[in-house]
């Protein structure tokens, strides 16, 4: 039996992961999903794949977010048939993060046709309502740490990964003729110390891991981190308002979570929380579906009278009338795009108003080239001058750090044959793999996008 892996994508790179597995002729994809950031990286969720679309016999994913998952509806469009399996929560999720993916494009496709500032003379979204309401139907959720057959040679096992709700670790089982090997893909790893989600399950053995790397360079130690929030509001709201661009899945439920402990203990005045997301108060639902999955359990945290859930677009526009004494929450987590586009466009130049970073901002998105202090950021086709104040925290990260990433490796009590480190800008993959078995330096791989490796002859 052979055993080879290609990286597609999530090589090199924080976005578009996408790794193809071949087991003799069973060919999978783990995660698949859309490059984000950099230009020349979104542009390849337009190229073909470098493979046959009718050859992939399944889809395993890790979790939901778009960077994971949301180029499955784009395959689908292109021919793909099989089924996608993930945990049940993910499931849910996807229903909420594709169908608005699908939305967002269209309203981009069309804004870009009708301002002109698209090279192309009819510009197209990626995938459609449509290919998303197709994607759905091939679904197989999987409750966590049941076995799944996939063929008669390999089995696999979903496992909490922490992150975000659904996400998990896929350990794979491979039965050949002489041996069996276990291949190991961490997912996206959650935080030791999470407010909400409990941590990652580890593992004692694996023969291949994957391991991502987004803070394979840098430890977020939490130092203080809810102080340092209240102070930034407290600096900010008699004069202006405070803008959060958050992910609506973890970063919006923690600040929430956060922002209501704030105001219980007369940290922060009971000023008005606008949470101007429909995905994201779809997602706070969730949480209380999947309890179990949580240290929430079922307390009613996001009940608060400061907070606001605004789906009507009308009312979201209202919001820029605001001058001071509110909390704007918004998605994109990136001022990649999303209703935080429209508050931006109108607050950016107000030197009063505070945009607050509280997520990572990967390699080449609005939020990154503003933290990297631009002075000026296109929206909507306008160049805009930036005078807003700009502040990042760094404790909120639903990431592992380098410290746990370390860590959780180090469960295992055996050396792998190959460890790949993927999911991480150049500098984190390299820095981390220097550092998780300096006695075993060849075995520690940062793979290139479209690098293939044969990871078992006749096993």
């Amino acid at each position: 039996m052979d055993v080879r892996l290609k990286f597609l994508g999530g090589a090199q790179s924080v976005t578009g992961s996408k790794y193809l597995l071949e087991i003799d002729n069973y060919k999978c994809m783990v995660d698949c999903g859309l490059f984000q950031g950099l230009k020349k990286l979104r542009l390849r969720n337009w190229d073909n794949l470098p493979i046959d679309i009718s050859t992939i016999d399944s889809i395993l994913l890790t979790h939901a977010h778009l960077d994971h998952s949301g180029y499955i509806p784009r395959l689908v469009k292109d021919g793909f048939t099989g089924p996608i399996y993930c945990t049940e929560s993910t499931a849910s999720l996807l229903e909420i993060l594709w169908l608005d993916s699908a939305k967002l494009q269209k309203e981009e496709a069309e804004f870009a046709k009708r301002k002109g500032y698209s090279k192309h003379k009819n510009p197209e979204a990626l995938y459609t309502e449509k290919d998303v309401i197709s994607s759905l139907d091939l679904i197989k959720a999987i409750p966590f740490e049941k076995e799944i057959t996939l063929t008669q040679n390999i089995n696999i096992i979903f496992y909490p990964a922490g992150h975000i709700l659904g996400a998990a670790s896929i350990q794979m089982q491979v039965i050949g003729d002489r041996q069996n090997k276990v291949l190991l893909f961490s997912g996206d790893l959650g935080r030791q110390s999470d407010p909400i989600m409990f941590p990652p399950s580890t593992f004692q053995s694996a023969d291949i891991v994957l391991l991502e790397s987004t803070y394979g360079n840098r430890k977020n130690i939490p130092l203080d981190t809810i102080n340092e929030l209240a102070d930034q509001i407290n600096t900010t709201i008699k004069q202006g308002v405070v803008l959060i661009p958050a992910f609506t899945i973890g970063r919006t439920q923690n600040l929430l979570f956060m922002l209501k402990q704030l105001i219980d203990r007369k940290l922060i005045p009971k000023i008005p929380v606008y949470i101007d997301s429909p995905m994201a108060i779809s997602v706070t639902t969730l949480y209380e579906k999947f309890e179990k999955e949580h240290k929430l359990g079922n307390k009613e945290v996001f009940n608060c009278p400061q907070f606001h859930y605004i789906r009507e677009h009308d009312h979201s526009a209202a919001l820029k009338e605001i001058q001071n004494n509110a909390i704007i929450i918004s998605a994109s987590g990136m001022v990649t795009g999303g209703r935080i586009l429209n508050h931006l466009f109108h607050r950016i130049g107000n030197k009063d108003d505070l945009l607050l970073f509280v997520g990572y901002q990967a390699e080449g998105t609005r939020g990154r080239r503003m933290l990297d202090g631009e002075e000026e950021i296109k929206i909507f086709g306008e160049l805009k001058k930036i005078r807003c104040k700009t502040h990042k925290i760094t404790g909120l990260s639903a990431h592992a750090d380098q410290t746990e990433l370390i860590n959780w490796y180090r469960h295992l009590k055996s050396h792998p044959k190959y460890t790949f480190i993927i999911h991480g800008e150049k500098d984190a993959s390299e820095t981390l793999s220097k550092l998780i078995s300096p006695e075993y330096p060849q075995n520690i791989i940062v793979p290139k996008y479209l690098e293939s490796f044969d990871l078992f002859n006749h096993i």
